[in-house]
């Protein structure tokens, strides 16, 4: 969706129409933004909300003395493509890029100021020369750090003791899927459980595979950091549900949808330190200059709802930890 066709509201702040014009006097300043899910996703929402409040704090009004520029790929490679010759053509000033709309963007532009948010291991992919020192045109903000997954099989042993069986969702075809597999794989059995992929492929496969794994008995479910995993979000969510399978997920959004467990990066805050980014890039700072950063707020949500419905009886210890309890 172009951002001229819909009116947006961000935390009091009003994304108006491409017609907006700074006042009288001041450089209207472009910012384009590439976001990886749909526009009516409640997580982009989110996100794009968490950006908008981060740059209205440090002064910038969109509409006033900035414009804020919008597209939604919907994790589509076609969109992300497209959406990112298009912002690379209106030469903003600098461009906010969601997860997998780096490396489109790069390949589209190595002159136009970048800042990324959630992206997995950007040196090995080659974005930038170094976390310290990125380099290029890009810097940003990790999508997380790999022992987090280790995480994942603490938090669903400790809500669900019986479990000695886990589904991976993860997406094979991206290193970091494969990455936070062998992460999960290496800790499992030092608490007693096996672990099988599922590779969040497509819809039918997802679904035979979590029927299959259910029948084992005593089974749960990881869903990790996944370019598709918000896609997938509640047919994963409404399979637990069906099979019994407690499960984790990577981030709150997915605990408040009816998922049981939630523990991962504060992407929202992120996007609000994003926007830190963007304003320093307005002021005269170069993006290779500017540290890549790595999540500083991580959050543990329940649901005791969903774990009613599992039958489960979460642990005094847990639920003291936990950022958010959604009854």
């Amino acid at each position: 969706m172009r951002r001229r066709e819909f009116i947006f509201a961000l935390g009091g702040t009003v994304i108006w129409p491409v017609a907006a014009r700074a006042q009288q006097g001041q450089r209207l300043r472009r910012v384009g933004a590439l976001m990886n899910l749909a526009v009516e996703d409640p997580v982009s929402i989110a996100r794009a909300k968490g950006f908008g409040q981060g740059l209205q704090a440090l002064g910038w009004i969109d509409g006033r003395n900035v414009q804020v520029d919008y597209r939604w790929a919907a994790s589509n490679a076609d969109l992300f493509q497209r959406y990112a010759a298009e912002l690379v053509a209106l030469a903003p000033d600098v461009i906010l890029a969601a997860g997998a709309a780096l490396p489109m963007l790069l390949h589209a532009t190595r002159t136009i100021p970048v800042v990324f948010v959630h992206v997995t291991d950007p040196v090995g992919n080659a974005y930038v020369a170094s976390l310290s020192r990125p380099g290029g045109n890009a810097t940003g903000f990790l999508n997380f750090e790999y022992n987090l997954a280790a995480k994942w099989v603490e938090v669903l042993k400790e809500i669900a003791p019986n479990v000695t069986r886990v589904g991976v969702l993860r997406d094979a075809s991206v290193s970091h899927g494969i990455g936070q597999f062998a992460v999960i794989q290496s800790v499992a059995p030092s608490l007693g459980i096996d672990v099988t992929p599922i590779n969040l492929r497509d819809v039918t496969e997802i679904e035979r595979d979590i029927t299959a794994l259910a029948r084992s008995g005593n089974a749960g479910l990881i869903l990790t950091a996944a370019p598709s995993g918000p896609l997938h979000r509640d047919l994963v969510i409404a399979l637990a549900a069906r099979h019994k399978l407690p499960a984790v997920y990577i981030e709150r959004l997915f605990a408040t949808a009816g998922g049981l467990v939630s523990y991962g990066p504060d992407f929202v805050d992120q996007y609000r330190r994003a926007a830190g980014y963007v304003d320093r890039i307005l002021k005269g700072e170069k993006p290779a200059d500017l540290p890549v950063q790595a999540p500083t707020k991580y959050e543990l949500a329940i649901n005791l709802k969903t774990a009613k419905a599992l039958g489960i009886t979460v642990p005094p210890t847990l639920l003291s930890r936990a950022d958010e309890v959604i009854e």
